[in-house]
């Protein structure tokens, strides 16, 4: 494998380097080896790919951090050390601030000072997590609107067990210690003598039901973690830090409850021709000084395509002219 060009050096300039500075870069870079400009250069082909995959990772501050901290290797799974930093989605682990409530409602629930503390129910419908994803788009395609592929990795329904948690051909029995209630009453020697109260069983973690012969694939669970390609259809419009949303496509819930969402955040590469602003598209044109004092018609590149226009005689350098209805759709 041919060894890579430092992503700074690729674009020329510092590391450390600001988000303007990296962009205007990025604009002359980009313009200087587009395809269009060198039509059968495969030279520049190279350099212009080279061009957008240097500015893919330094334009993310995530991806960014971890090349600067571990080059290239951070950011590409194919130099051994890019795989383990982005897949965060994988980690179940965590505290549920639910089982904290619950700690506390056995610690103060029981003990009669005018206040009570209600537990969460472990048995009601959870919904599923939401995941978050990052999309890069070109100039044109957030103008446009595309479809694209995103993976995901999330919790589905465990197929073996459909969500039971129990081997297949097994079941759940009733809790022995709390008799299917999930919770227990305790009794505590305090200075004032013996109070009573309640709290989540230790035993069934206050479901009401032991599984004895947990399932084989999601160790008991109901969930298994799965990598998942979404198709997804991107929005006309849709700017640079923009977010949208794929509603109940996250981690599938828990006890029947819904799924979470996708929430994906857009990144835009700048255009070495077009430049937006809002909804409104920038783009400088030349003409010859003989153009300017005459007048002529030039073709002028638009999002939508090249258009004829008539420039007037003694027309100034810095001039700028509308043409309406060729800047952005509104995005809702």
């Amino acid at each position: 494998m041919a060894e890579k060009r430092d992503y700074y050096e690729v674009l020329g300039v510092q590391k450390g380097c600001s988000d303007d500075e990296l962009k205007k870069a990025y604009r002359k870079m980009a313009k200087q080896y587009h395809p269009d400009l060198n039509p059968g250069d495969k030279d520049a082909e190279a350099k212009f790919k080279e061009v957008n995959e240097a500015y893919e990772v330094l334009n993310d501050k995530d991806k960014r951090a971890r090349y600067d901290q571990f080059g290239h290797a951070g950011v590409d799974p194919n130099y051994g050390g890019g795989a383990g930093f982005g897949g965060f989605g994988g980690f179940e682990g965590g505290i549920d601030f639910g089982d904290l409530s619950d700690l506390f409602g056995d610690m103060f629930g029981g003990f009669g000072f005018g206040g009570s503390t209600r537990a969460r129910n472990p048995n009601a419908p959870i919904k599923g997590k939401d995941i978050d994803s990052h999309m890069v788009l070109t100039f044109m395609e957030a103008v446009h609107g595309c479809k694209k592929e995103v993976s995901v990795s999330r919790m589905e329904k465990c197929p073996d067990c459909g969500g039971t948690g129990a081997e297949p051909g097994t079941g759940s029995e009733t809790c022995s210690d709390c008799n299917g209630t999930g919770r227990i009453r305790v009794q505590q020697r305090t200075p004032f003598g013996a109070i009573q109260s309640e709290k989540v069983c230790p035993k069934c973690g206050g479901k009401g039901k032991i599984i004895k012969n947990p399932c084989k694939k999601c160790s008991g669970q109901g969930r298994v973690r799965v990598n998942k390609k979404l198709e997804v259809n991107v929005p006309a419009g849709i700017d640079d830090g923009q977010i949208f949303a794929l509603r109940g496509q996250g981690d599938h819930g828990l006890n029947g409850g819904p799924s979470g969402d996708v929430n994906i955040s857009v990144s835009v590469r700048p255009d070495p021709i077009f430049e937006r602003d809002g909804v409104n598209v920038w783009c400088e044109v030349p003409i010859t000084f003989t153009q300017a004092v005459l007048g002529d018609e030039i073709i002028v590149p638009t999002i939508d395509g090249k258009v004829k226009y008539d420039i007037s005689e003694g027309t100034q350098t810095g001039t700028t002219v509308r043409l309406r209805n060729k800047g952005i759709p509104y995005i809702n």
